[in-house]
């Protein structure tokens, strides 16, 4: 059950928007357990961030929820690559990206909590 909320103050496009999409998809699968199957995504763009006191530069703010828990080891790569995704596709600088991660204990779905 993850969730990504992707925030950042540059335009995506609909292609874009697909690509990072499936890319994330793919990626959730570093995180033992996880699939695109129930990975649920936001993207909110052109959102008035500012990263040291200027908007003037790609910013890009990330939330990563996961039912349960997972190791340092997963968030490390995880982190790798969502930072990758973010500055292939959108050409955000990896120090204007940050990546916060929640590990959620009761989490609902279809009715009921798991």
């Amino acid at each position: 059950m993850p969730y990504i909320n992707t925030k950042v103050n540059v335009k995506i496009s609909r292609e874009k928007e697909e690509v990072l999409k499936s890319r994330f998809g793919k990626a959730i699968s570093i995180f033992p357990g996880k699939s695109e199957n129930y990975l649920m995504l936001s993207f909110e763009d052109e959102c008035n961030l500012y990263f040291g006191g200027k908007n003037n530069i790609g910013i890009a703010y990330i939330e990563v929820s996961l039912f349960g828990k997972a190791d340092s080891a997963s968030y490390d790569k995880m982190t790798a690559e969502l930072t990758k995704i973010i500055n292939e596709e959108l050409g955000i600088s990896p120090s204007a990206i940050y990546i916060k991660y929640e590990e959620t204990e009761h989490w609902g779905w279809n009715g009921r909590n798991f």
